[in-house]
């Protein structure tokens, strides 16, 4: 069954408000319970995968997936320089970006880690925003990011330049 965003099935539970959140929008406060007789609730769990897709470490974001959140989360998993990956790759990736300039915290990341997007929100994302068009780049072709695309050869021969990974599956969440 298809369904649309915001759309809800009489089965299906109710949603939380008349306009829910969507992943990419800058994160509300929660709304308060009407009770507090049942469980607690996570707004969402957080996993680092490696490229082969082995699932490094996991936590869990009580109330939102802040940028702050994803920054807190990535330094007590790689505490070390020699600990950090090359790249990043997560949807809110500009965002925490940044918010890690913001912070100073990118002082300390910058030496060590680039902050790449998934390919599908740097195109949904790219016009609108400089700073994710520019660093966040997940295919730059401008040769500062090697690792990240590869030489291919159509079916005629004729080369061209591709993403060396699915950044879909990619994604630290």
């Amino acid at each position: 069954m298809l369904q649309r965003p915001g759309e809800n099935q009489p089965w299906q539970p109710t949603l939380r408000g008349p306009n829910p959140q969507r992943h990419d929008d800058p994160n509300a406060e929660p709304h308060l319970p009407a009770n507090y007789f049942r469980p607690g609730r996570f707004y969402c769990v957080e996993t680092i995968c490696a490229p082969c897709g082995v699932v490094i470490a996991w936590t869990k974001f009580a109330k939102s997936e802040s940028p702050t959140n994803i920054l807190n989360f990535l330094g007590s998993v790689y505490q070390t320089e020699d600990s950090r990956p090359d790249y990043v790759c997560i949807d809110k990736g500009c965002q925490v970006l940044a918010t890690a300039v913001t912070n100073g915290s990118w002082e300390i990341w910058k030496r060590t880690t680039r902050i790449i997007v998934d390919a599908y929100h740097y195109v949904n994302h790219r016009v609108s925003d400089y700073l994710c068009r520019k660093y966040c780049n997940p295919s730059p072709g401008d040769g500062s990011a090697p690792n990240l695309v590869v030489m291919a050869y159509d079916k005629n021969g004729s080369p061209y330049i591709k993403r060396a990974f699915n950044t879909q599956v990619l994604l630290i969440n």
